[in-house]
């Protein structure tokens, strides 16, 4: 029997204040739920609306990891430009 591989995803969300924060997860609705809980980061807290504008697949938690590094490091505009490549079908 086959190990299912379990899919990650890195995801960017839309603050109220228009900042972005990025994560990622193995769960986009259960994460986004917490988030606007107050129980997701720290940072989100006290920041909503919070809106989901980007979610990318990953193979596993090594890519996504590596992946939100990779985010996580450019510049505000790099990082609007990801979020203009996807289209509204794709969150």
């Amino acid at each position: 029997m086959d190990k299912e591989v379990k899919k990650w995803y890195l995801y960017i969300l839309r603050c109220g204040d228009g900042t972005l924060y990025t994560g990622i997860t193995d769960d986009v609705e259960r994460r986004l739920a917490a988030h606007r809980a107050g129980k997701g980061a720290k940072y989100t807290r006290g920041r909503g609306p919070l809106e989901l504008v980007y979610q990318e697949e990953l193979e596993d938690k090594s890519h996504a990891l590596r992946r939100e590094l990779e985010v996580k490091a450019m510049k505000r505009s790099e990082k609007l430009s990801l979020i203009d490549s996807k289209t509204p079908e794709d969150l």
